[in-house]
């Protein structure tokens, strides 16, 4: 900080000089005990003559600034800081639009939060003690060798080049045809949406998306200030006659839709079904965002080509990809897979935001992929999580009075209740130790309030077990109450 002295001609050198140390003591920018550089040091720094400087630690000491210690040096006296106090903001006040609605859709500040001890169906995220490590240690250090300091530079907010040349490969392993498409590398699934939201829609535009759905989405959807066409979901998945009676009577911009292990419900589309929607939003040229998740989980059959797949050539679906909900969520690696002009265009989105990125998490995931440990980890997580999955549905029939419950695999389990109110139940199951998630805050309309999504992938099968007992227990004394009241 004293390399920032500037001397102006016509004052005193040491009276400017003094008088720049004094401000900073004052301010605080020198606690109590600094030591200040000698005399000496002091002089060469400022390019002045140490008689200078002397005359200036005179007159700190004199102004009881500083302290001498013979031998030891001049060091920063214990003085009262002047601390201003009377100039306060009401920030609150001025917060927009676009602020106050992102708190009042943030579900961490207005939802039961998980407490030490308890059993806990809320979180979908894999389970970290299955995380291959040593692999990942091994991905990091052979790509560190291989790359060196450089790989620790600023990154290009495209991404890293041979992860999205991975990637493309990795879609077209999937079915997808890559002519024309190209890669943005993302932060996850959140913003890979958002920013096609800011690149595709304007306030008020129509956007169409089964109902219920992906709660992150349906904020993003809220603060962009669309308008949000729900299209129901029933026992058989999305209701295609609801979704061609929406798209007559509204003139939608987008479709958002989840075909694999849809969140909340846990549903993948028939291979039919899928073609059926791609072939009703073509008609109606409506351009689709898919969102892939969890798609690598398939554990209940063959492969499901994801819709981007049916569309050949064509450039209408836009497709998210995240492996976060089955490997390292922590490294928050997305993409958007779609046209070569559109992606074009993203990136400058995304550099205005985030004018670089995270190279070396990109490196890393990208070795560990090519090395095969990704197949071999997919494998082994695949028959841990049917087996819960198989489980808790199990014993989700067998305890919880219910409707139906939807989820064909994946990490969780969509449950409508027998006329029981989820947030009732739920504030009965946390006095007993066990949260889940309440099924109203995925619903685009208001609905849901006798629905429930249990998570189940981070517990273990004794916890599993245990926490859908007591669920069921108090859903049950509901239906008592229900039966006694209508007697």
């Amino acid at each position: 900080m004293f390399h920032n002295i500037k001397l102006k001609d016509g004052k005193a050198a040491y009276i400017q000089i003094y008088k720049y140390i004094k401000e900073i003591i004052e301010n605080g920018m020198l606690p109590q005990g600094s030591k200040l550089p000698s005399t000496r040091e002091m002089s060469s720094m400022i390019n002045v003559s140490r008689n200078t400087i002397m005359k200036v630690y005179e007159l700190l000491e004199d102004n009881g600034l500083v302290y001498t210690e013979k031998g030891k040096g001049t060091f920063v006296c214990k003085i009262n800081i002047n601390v201003n106090s009377d100039w306060n903001i009401e920030w609150l006040d001025n917060i927009n639009n676009y602020a106050k609605t992102a708190e009042e859709l943030d579900i961490m500040k207005h939802e039961q939060l998980y407490k030490k001890g308890m059993i806990s169906f809320k979180s979908i995220a894999p389970d970290e003690s299955l995380f291959d490590v040593e692999e990942l240690k091994r991905a990091f250090l052979n790509r560190i060798t291989l790359e060196g300091e450089k790989i620790l530079n600023y990154g290009y907010a495209k991404g890293y080049k041979y992860l999205i040349e991975f990637l493309m490969n990795y879609m077209k392993e999937k079915g997808v045809n890559t002519k024309g498409k190209s890669i943005l590398i993302t932060n996850g699934f959140t913003e890979g949406f958002d920013i096609l939201l800011s690149s595709l829609t304007s306030k008020e535009d129509k956007i169409l998306c089964e109902n219920p759905t992906h709660n992150t989405a349906i904020k993003l959807m809220k603060l962009h200030r669309l308008d949000i066409v729900g299209i129901r979901i029933n026992e058989d998945g999305i209701d295609l006659e609801d979704l061609k009676e929406k798209l007559k009577s509204n003139q939608v911009k987008l479709a958002y839709i989840i075909p694999s292990y849809h969140n909340p419900t846990g549903m993948v589309m028939s291979f039919q079904k899928r073609e059926q929607l791609y072939n009703t939003l073509k008609k109606y040229k409506v351009p689709i965002i898919e969102d892939g998740f969890n798609e690598e989980l398939q554990h209940l059959g063959a492969h499901m080509a994801p819709i981007a797949a049916i569309s050949g050539e064509e450039n209408s679906v836009v497709y998210i990809g995240s492996l976060s909900k089955i490997l390292f969520p922590g490294m928050r690696i997305g993409w958007i897979f779609g046209d070569e002009k559109l992606i074009d265009t993203l990136e400058s989105v995304k550099r205005s935001r985030n004018i670089h990125t995270s190279f070396l998490d990109q490196a890393i995931l990208y070795e560990y992929m090519k090395s095969g440990s990704f197949e071999k980890y997919v494998k082994k997580v695949r028959n841990i999580y049917r087996e819960k999955y198989e489980l808790a549905k199990r014993l989700c029939e067998e305890y919880i009075p219910h409707k139906y419950i939807l989820g064909d695999g994946g990490l969780y389990l969509f449950i409508k209740l027998m006329n029981i109110n989820s947030r009732e139940l739920l504030n009965r199951c946390v006095k007993r130790g066990v949260i889940f998630t309440p099924g109203d805050i995925f619903y685009t309309d208001g609905g849901g309030d006798d629905s429930l999504r249990l998570g189940f992938s981070r517990l273990t099968l004794e916890d599993i077990e245990k926490g859908i007992k007591i669920i069921g227990e108090e859903a049950s004394l509901d239906n008592k109450v229900q039966s006694t009241q209508k007697r």
